[in-house]
């Protein structure tokens, strides 16, 4: 395992879903303190920032930019310089490129620093009312309709709560597939987690289907989806 070297700290911070206001002193403090911002998208990030009166050199740190913009990162950490890496909204590492950044700093002896704070993922979590211990979370499920579906048929009879992110312009065929799948199973419909239009639906999935088939979707979503019960036959 590598020791950790002389160099700048990697602080991996949380930031709001939605509500700018879901932010902790500590993070506030160390965005204004650290070097350099790296950002998946800054535009996002700098309305953040703006809120709060903050200004500080920033980077943007893209799945498609990952291998160059990680040399210039590790380059700064290296020579002293303090970075800190969010996420477009949430804990960053958490379906998005940042893993990678965090994976290549272990690899180098960086100090990382993680400052918690708010999670789609755990938000949603709290507020399900469904067994979830223990429960597997799948990330943004695949974007095609069929690679979707064989993943969630090879779930149909895990125990496990089953807890994914989807898109807006894939969530109506997400619910369809659902539907299909797990027809009398509860799931929970998170949507546009702590902002003005915040929604939280829990149903069977063959009652919320024909709800939400013709409504327009809008905002990221987390999908909950009760694990198989013994006493449950889909």
């Amino acid at each position: 395992m590598p020791t950790v070297c002389e160099s700048g700290t990697l602080y991996v911070i949380a930031t709001p879903i939605g509500n700018l206001e879901d932010i902790t002193l500590r993070a506030l403090r160390i965005l204004k303190t650290v070097d350099l911002i790296v950002a998946e998208d800054t535009r996002k990030t700098r309305k953040l920032l703006s809120h709060y009166g903050i200004k500080r050199p920033m980077l943007s740190y893209r799945e498609e930019n990952k291998e160059k913009q990680g040399k210039k990162i590790l380059e700064l950490l290296k020579k002293g310089k303090n970075v800190a890496i969010v996420s477009d909204a949430g804990t960053p590492c958490i379906s998005d490129p940042g893993v990678h950044l965090v994976n290549l700093s272990f690899q180098m002896g960086i100090k990382i620093v993680p400052l918690p704070g708010p999670s789609a993922l755990i938000t949603a979590l709290s507020v399900c009312g469904l067994p979830i211990q223990p429960f597997v979370f799948l990330g943004f499920l695949p974007q095609r309709p069929n690679r979707r579906k064989k993943l969630l048929l090879r779930l149909k009879e895990t125990p496990y709560a089953i807890v994914f992110y989807d898109s807006p312009y894939r969530f109506k065929k997400t619910l369809e597939i659902l539907a299909e799948i797990f027809p009398q199973r509860e799931i929970v419909i998170a949507r546009e987690l702590t902002k003005f239009h915040e929604e939280i639906v829990r149903g069977k999935t063959i009652e919320l289907w024909p709800q939400w088939r013709e409504r327009e979707v809008k905002g990221e979503i987390t999908v909950i989806v009760a694990g198989k019960a013994k006493s449950v036959t889909d």
